[in-house]
Formats: C-alpha cells, structure tokens, sequence
C-alpha cells in the first residue's frame, strides 16, 4: 500500500531524523513513538481517518490541539503528559518545516499551541517512617523478595529514575569504597552515584546469592523477572505497590496511590530536612536546572515539619542515620 506524505514523514522522522541526525535515545525514541501511536489512535476513533490515510494538509493546528484535549478528557492525561506529547509534536513540526515547506504557515500554529500547567502540587512522597516500612515489608527468606528489599534500597539510596533502575547491569556497581553506582539516564548521560557502606553490603550478598558476582556476569542486568529477563517499569511499579499494599493493611495514613518516583521523591525530601543544600541535592538528582529542584523546597510547611518530627529511614534494618555518612557527605560536598 502506497504511504502518504505524512506516513513518509513520520517514517523517516523516527528511521533517520531521531536516531541519526538528533541522536536520541531509545528511550526518548520510544516515548515519541507512544506519542504518535496514541495521536493515530486519535485520528482514527475521533476524526475518522485511518492511519494509512492521515496526511499532511489533515495535520493541522485544530487537529493537534484537539488531540492534546483528548488527552486530557478521555484518556485523563495530566497536564504535563499533555506537555510531554505536544514537545514531541512539536520536534516532528520543526523536522517537517524544512523538509515539506508548503505548510510553513500551519506549522507554525502548532508550534505556538501551548499546554497551560496549573499550579504544582505538593510533591509525593514517603515519610521516613514509611520508607522504613516498605524497606522491611518484604520477607528476605525468600529469594524474590530479598530481591525486591534490595531493589527497593537501592532506587531510594540512590533516587535512581525507574527507568534507570531496570539498566542497571552489574559493572555498573562499586561495590568497594568509596561505594558507588554509576546511572545513565536521561540524555544517555550517566553520572556516578554514592552509595552508604550498608547498601553496598546487601546489593554484594545479592549479587552473592544469585551468582551474578561471577566475572561473565558483568554485563548481566542487575534486577531480573521470574523467567530471567530485564525488569520493566511496570515490574518496579508492580514490585512496589505489592510491600506498600501490604504496609497500608496496618498503617491508614498510608498513601493510597503510590509510584516508584516517589522514592526519589522522598530520598531528595529527606536530604533537604537534614539540612543539605539544593545545590547538591540538584547534582545528586542529576537535573540539568536548580530550578526542578527547587520543588522540593516549595512542598508544604506542614508536610515538611512531619518529616522532620519523624527519624531518618533505614535503607536496611540496623541501618546507621545516613546523615552521619561521612563519605557520603564528602562525595555530595565535592560535586561539581
């Protein structure tokens, strides 16, 4: 079946233009793609145009403002998902202004069409007492669950995005000191974490009980399923909601929607309450800006004086206040 112009352009934008030409990650790549896959779905169901038949002049600035609408209204998107999807869109526009310039005109009001972010809410997270729960939920006899204890630790020691939890590989632990991990994340830009003494210690038993300290097994994913594949996101997403499932049978004030970011959340919380400056806590996050930091800093009041009432979480049981952790305050302090 013949393609049309925009089939062509869409081929080509994600074969050529992204991987070659932009360079992007497979990441990046595939969050485009689920972009462009939900605005066919969008073309077909709303406006009665099959994705083989979508083309160029039907890609309008009405088409695409009422694909973000859609987003909002019927698939319940927040805004900035909504935000995430139109800078995608919007990366596909400024690729097609010099490529197919005979909607120069066109392009430019979707170019202008712009996402209205209403005011951030609080950031989500845990309480320290609450990581600690988690931490302890799961039942370390078993050989999964010791798992899902070390996996919890480590994305909360290290405020490791999920993605960047499900790459990780056993090279990319130091396991020795100064204990480190060393994540790639957005942007394939990877940065070298540090890691408590007591972390480093239950990720090398695990790494001990699954014999992935073998010397073949460098370049082994680090967190594996059941059939030894990779974990997803929505095995982390799983693995979570599983232990705080469980923590909110004997605690109500438990959050009742809960994600995997929420430990980053909570490690970034906990270190701006022991005093740690933004700027560090930027470096070890690895945001680009202070300003997506600077969240943080706004979270309420309240929530911030409960957190402080509370005592530091254990990322493993007996675990020693990590504000004492001379190295690691050392490693945060001597951060560029």
């Amino acid at each position: 079946m013949k393609q049309t112009d925009f089939g062509v352009q869409m081929t080509s934008f994600f074969t050529m233009y992204l991987p070659t030409r932009r360079d992007l990650s497979d990441n990046t790549i595939s969050s485009y793609r689920d972009t462009f896959k939900l605005l066919l779905s969008f073309s077909e169901s709303v406006n009665g145009i099959p994705a083989d038949k979508l083309k160029l002049k039907d890609f309008t600035e009405p088409f695409v403002s009422n694909f973000i609408n859609w987003l909002a209204e019927s698939r319940g998107n927040s805004a900035a998902t909504q935000k995430q999807r139109l800078a995608a869109i919007h990366v596909f526009v400024n690729y097609l202004k010099t490529r197919v310039p005979d909607y120069l005109l066109e392009y430019q009001r979707i170019l202008d069409i712009r996402v209205i972010m209403h005011r951030q809410p609080d950031v989500g997270h845990f309480t320290a007492s609450q990581v600690e729960s988690i931490l302890a939920a799961p039942d370390v006899s078993d050989p999964y669950e010791r798992r899902d204890m070390v996996l919890m630790s480590l994305m909360y020691d290290s405020a490791a995005r999920v993605q960047e939890i499900c790459d990780l590989t056993v090279k990319d632990l130091r396991l020795r000191k100064p204990y480190a991990v060393s994540i790639t994340g957005k942007g394939d830009k990877t940065a070298v974490v540090p890691l408590m003494k007591e972390t480093a210690e239950v990720v090398k038993k695990y790494l001990s009980d699954t014999k992935l300290d073998r010397p073949e097994k460098c370049d082994s994913p680090l967190f594996t399923n059941h059939r030894g594949e990779k974990l997803t996101r929505a095995g982390v997403t799983y693995i979570l909601k599983k232990y705080c499932n469980k923590v909110r049978k004997s605690d109500p004030s438990f959050p009742k929607k809960v994600s995997p970011h929420m430990l980053r959340h909570s490690k970034a919380m906990h270190m701006l309450q022991a005093g740690i400056a933004l700027s560090y806590i930027r470096d070890f996050l690895r945001h680009s800006h202070i300003t997506t930091t600077q969240v943080y800093a706004k979270a309420d009041v309240e929530m911030r004086r409960t957190i402080i009432e509370e005592s530091a979480p254990k990322v493993v049981p007996d675990l020693p206040d990590w504000r004492n952790d001379a190295s690691l305050m050392a490693m945060l302090n001597n951060i560029k």
